[in-house]
């Protein structure tokens, strides 16, 4: 009688343990591949740039006048282009008066910040009188398209029957940008 073998199974389990890590292999690169998709997805694009600033406050502005006192005048002056509608001006008076207020919703529609419950969040120290917003923060200039390029100027007033501002007391204007909350203009200016 002719011996038979039993099948050699032996010659089969490299083959499929190769096959299984393998496909192990695949799946965990596929997951790593989605999950690294997935959080490059979530980043935010970076807060843009202020190389520098500048800020003055003044008195009286030029020229005199019933609405030309308190005058705070930040400058851009190298950087990235700012989107006024993507950022807040945020002003710490706490120095002269014991408030803090904050630009929203900018430009401010014909230069005037009223209704302020549409442009004024914390205390409201700005003179909401005609005119006392200018610049690119602004839609009554010639520059108010809707940028705040280096070069450019903003500036607004300071109510001088709710906050007075002496002299040698120190203003802290922010600009903030919303998108990434990010503060991108950050001048302490002396009266």
């Amino acid at each position: 009688m002719q011996r038979v073998d039993p099948p050699d199974d032996r010659a089969v389990s490299p083959v499929v343990g190769s096959v299984v890590l393998v496909g192990l292999a695949l799946l965990l690169a596929a997951t790593a591949s989605a999950t690294a998709l997935g959080f490059a997805d979530g980043l935010a694009t970076p807060a843009p740039t202020v190389a520098q600033s500048s800020g003055t406050y003044d008195r009286y502005a030029a020229g005199g006048g019933r609405y030309t006192e308190q005058v705070v005048r930040l400058t851009h002056e190298g950087g990235d282009t700012l989107t006024v509608a993507d950022i807040e001006l945020v002003v710490d008076a706490s120095d002269a008066c014991g408030q803090t207020g904050r630009l929203v919703n900018l430009p401010a529609e014909g230069d005037d910040p009223r209704p302020t419950s549409r442009y004024v969040r914390g205390d409201d120290i700005f003179d909401n009188s005609a005119d006392s917003v200018e610049g690119p923060i602004g839609t009554g200039d010639v520059d108010d398209d809707g940028e705040w390029s280096a070069g450019e100027t903003a500036q607004f007033r300071l109510a001088t029957r709710v906050c007075r501002v002496d002299s040698g007391d120190r203003l802290v204007v922010r600009v903030v940008h919303t998108p990434t909350d990010a503060v991108v203009v950050d001048q302490r200016i002396t009266a």
